[in-house]
């Protein structure tokens, strides 16, 4: 059975401490095997949203995170972590069998400092693991003192990592079911941070960032109305057109046509 090791005495408080976070069994014990060898405390979690909790309980110097795992899945757990003053300083290293290229990228947009692909070796996550607590450390004797989070501050963490999380998926229809299930809270607290902190709902800043987003597009491509529209996942080109005229007070074609005879005249 796999449980956290209990904290450490004092006297081997220097040890680093790292947090293992994976939904796999057989997983978790290989990481542990592994990494016992090395005289590191260990500390284990199987999913992300408990690996986030307990890494707000007693943050690791380290943690392993699996991608793909239920409720909360490495990305968005990552997220959280580096929306946290208090935790975005702790490399986050990813461990997946995907490995697409697509698959890296977003892990080191999410904030991941590496990404090991499974089935890997134990000489390879040793190695790994020794470069990025030595770099960690080293960024840690220059860096400000970390100060304990208050409440509200909770509150901006959350809202933070929910942006991102909107700006990343744009592109693809988002309830509010999906984003609070990916940042580990529920739809009633995260319908309140938006209203309370940005004056607005979760479903108007998605039409504003879609909006903003189709702005830009029409400035710098050569994308016809039609497929930008159905790039932001507007029903119609003729839906697009009413909600960019009634927030811009231009419609999509007037607005490059503005632009156009700007420049001419520029």
């Amino acid at each position: 059975m796999l449980l956290d090791h209990p904290a450490m005495p004092s006297a081997l408080s220097d040890k680093p401490h790292i947090l293992i976070v994976d939904d796999s069994v057989d997983e978790l014990r290989l990481l542990l095997d592994a990494l016992r060898s090395q005289n590191y405390r260990l500390s284990v979690a199987f999913d992300g949203q408990q690996g986030y909790q307990r890494a707000q309980a007693n943050p690791p110097d380290l943690i392993l995170m699996d991608v793909n795992m239920p409720r909360v899945d490495g990305y968005a757990s990552c997220r959280l972590l580096k929306a946290n003053k208090q935790l975005m300083h702790i490399p986050v290293l990813f461990l997946s069998a995907a490995n697409a290229v697509n698959d890296r990228l977003l892990g080191f947009s999410s904030g991941a400092v590496d990404f090991i692909c499974k089935p890997f070796s134990a000489e390879e996550v040793i190695a790994r693991v020794a470069v990025h607590l030595e770099l960690a450390q080293r960024r840690l004797n220059t860096a400000e003192p970390i100060v304990e989070l208050k409440a509200q501050e909770q509150d901006e963490v959350l809202l933070a990592a929910a942006v991102q999380i909107i700006g990343e998926q744009l592109y693809r229809p988002l309830s509010l079911a999906d984003i609070a299930s990916q940042i580990g809270t529920y739809e009633k607290k995260l319908s309140k941070l938006f209203k309370t902190r940005m004056g607005i709902t979760v479903f108007a800043y998605i039409r504003e960032q879609k909006l903003r987003n189709a702005q830009q597009l029409l400035a710098k491509t050569q994308m016809s109305v039609i497929d930008i529209a159905e790039q932001l996942g507007f029903q119609s080109a003729c839906n697009f057109t009413t909600a960019f005229k009634e927030h811009f007070a231009l419609t999509p074609s007037a607005f490059r046509q503005t632009l156009k005879l700007a420049g001419a005249h520029a």
